[in-house]
């Protein structure tokens, strides 16, 4: 608590007072007041300069912490002022350089690099005090001996609650030996070059002096070039399909566009493509290429290696160690490939060699993998993007479909219906007393209500119908083709089906549910979006005024008055005798 400073009232007139005199108004009350508060204000200003002080002293300390762990750092540490002025290093600085802290501050730190590093250096340090963005360089620095260190230099700007930097942190790393062993290698590789270099001279000589083994090596050669050919082919196919795989929007068109390539980048070969059941206990082959023909198109899962292992699985001709019991039979070489989507298998590409290949090479297997990859990495995607629609057009607490998705489907089944000239029902619902649940049984038990209701109005509406939550406790049904009086007897039956409703939370029955709906129809009570949900919104009101737990249609909109009317038929009749006189 702040201390009042004590001060005799006596000190400010000059002489005792008594009390007495101050009632007999011999002193003025207004020097008194003056006072005392001037006393006040001593004393406020005094704890003013108190806190000051104390706010001082901790920003010391703050900074006598950050001197005492950059001094306990091995590497080079230093700051500067928004400027690029450095106001500190830390003593490696000065025990490597040997400046002093005169010839370090500010710019002076410059002295210490190479001098063909330094225009560099400056220019990058004056991008990045700049932009304000991170500051990153490599450059030799001059030790006390006189020697050069390369060194990689990382600094970051630090900002106020503002955005505003305010101090630049810097760290010097030693890169000498990184950088020495980096010349080593490139040593090494100019040797070994020149060592290729020696040995093609000798081999041309040698082929120049034997015409045979230079008609092999041409051979040799041809092979070599025709295989590159196929394998860039192959690779280029492998790229395009690739490319085709990003742009699929489900399954069957990854499926349909990996059985069309297959065949084109594996030429020699025969494969099959399967994949799971929902359940994942059995597999189904959903096509071939090249006649490929497994024993079994239905086989469960566990008879595959590949599947059960999330690995590929080689089986070799003749090899009897752990052959796949879906390809009992299969006298060639095979393999089979997972189809993984986000670390899960969802099927397998089954590929049979030739039967004058024993064996896969390993640029074969790899490529084969990374067609199978490529599969899965599209599937992935689609996954992914499945799972953003979801997200973007489902209520997370009911799984209905939310407002933003009710918008959009409104206005594409109002045009439908205008198009058609059908109807179109909808139906506002709000659960009566919702906020009863919550006060009494809690939130969760208010959700629980919330899901359970959805999930009744899935069940009670047609596959062509809509189920949305509008928001709180309100939910909208839209119900394509349904006039007035079919929508309200849907509404009727949702109503009374609901009361016989059953929500346990916790073991606890939550009592009956009512509900009360609002009616409306196209195109009684409007043409658009807002005009329906405003007609359905405030039939809802209305039957919430009425008692709730009942159903009530919407009002149609009014007719044009009488006057109105009237005043348009004359109108248009001057309008008619105006063009035949002008005729």
């Amino acid at each position: 608590m702040w201390t009042l400073p004590f001060v005799e009232l006596s000190s400010c007139f000059g002489s005792p007072l008594t009390p007495g005199v101050l009632i007999s108004g011999s002193y003025d009350f207004r020097l008194v007041a003056l006072s005392v508060a001037l006393v006040i204000a001593i004393a406020f200003l005094g704890r003013l300069l108190a806190m000051q002080g104390e706010a001082v002293t901790a920003a010391r300390d703050g900074e006598a912490r950050f001197h005492a762990l950059a001094e306990a750092i091995p590497q080079i540490v230093w700051t500067s002022t928004p400027e690029g002025l450095v106001d500190y290093c830390n003593r490696r600085w000065y025990e490597f350089t040997g400046l002093t802290e005169e010839q370090t501050l500010g710019l002076g730190w410059k002295n210490a690099l190479h001098p063909d590093d330094q225009p560099v250096v400056a220019q990058n340090w004056a991008k990045a005090l700049a932009s304000g963005a991170a500051f990153e360089s490599e450059y030799r620095i001059r030790n006390a001996a006189g020697g050069l260190r390369w060194h990689l230099v990382r600094a970051s700007p630090m900002r106020d609650p503002a955005g505003t930097i305010v101090k630049w942190f810097g760290a010097c790393a030693d890169i000498e030996d990184q950088m020495h062993t980096q010349q080593v290698l490139e040593d090494q590789a100019k040797v070994r070059s020149a060592e290729l270099a020696e040995a093609n001279t000798r081999l041309q000589e040698e082929m120049l002096e034997r015409d045979l083994a230079r008609r092999q090596l041409d051979e040799q050669n041809a092979k070599m070039v025709h295989e590159l050919t196929a394998r860039s082919q192959r690779a280029t196919l492998l790229a395009k399909m690739g490319e085709l795989l990003q742009s699929c929007v489900n399954k069957d068109e990854v499926f349909a566009a990996a059985l069309g390539f297959a065949p084109k980048i594996f030429p020699t070969s025969r494969g099959a493509v399967a994949l799971l059941n929902p359940a994942r206990d059995l597999a189904e082959v959903i096509g071939s290429w090249n006649d490929c023909r497994l024993p079994m198109p239905v086989f469960e899962s566990a008879s595959c290696w590949a599947l059960r292992t999330g690995h590929p699985h080689l089986v070799v001709a003749g090899d009897t160690t752990a052959p796949c019991a879906h390809a009992a039979g299969v006298k060639c070489t095979y393999l089979c490939v997972p189809i993984l989507a986000q670390g899960e298998a969802f099927g397998i590409l089954h590929f049979q060699a030739a039967v004058e290949e024993p064996v896969l090479a390993d640029a074969e297997l790899s490529l084969k993998t990374t067609f199978a990859g490529q599969v899965g990495l599209s599937v992935a995607n689609i996954r992914l993007r499945e799972a953003l629609r979801t997200q973007s057009i489902k209520d997370p607490l009911t799984g209905l479909y939310n407002r933003r998705y009710l918008a959009e489907m409104l206005d594409r089944e109002i045009r439908r219906a205008v198009r058609s000239a059908q109807s179109l029902g909808i139906l506002m619902l709000d659960l009566d007393h919702f906020k009863n649940f919550n006060d009494t049984y809690g939130h969760e038990a208010g959700d629980t209500v919330l899901r359970e209701t959805a999930s009744f109005l899935i069940k009670s509406i047609r596959v062509e119908d809509f189920a949305c939550r509008f928001g709180g406790e309100e939910f909208m049904v839209i119900l394509p083709t349904a006039d007035l009086n079919a929508a309200h007897a849907r509404a009727e039956r949702i109503r009374s089906k609901l009361r016989e409703l059953t929500v346990l939370h916790r073991g606890q029955s939550l009592g009956m549910i009512t509900v009360s709906v609002g009616v409306a129809a196209l195109p009684e009570h409007g043409t658009s979006a807002q005009e329906l949900i405003e007609a359905a919104d405030a039939a809802l009101y209305r039957a919430k005024r009425d008692g709730r737990d009942r159903v009530v249609d919407a009002v149609p909109p009014p007719a044009p008055a009488a006057a109105e009317v009237q005043m348009g038929v004359q109108i248009e009749a001057q309008v008619n005798a105006a063009g035949m006189g002008k005729s």
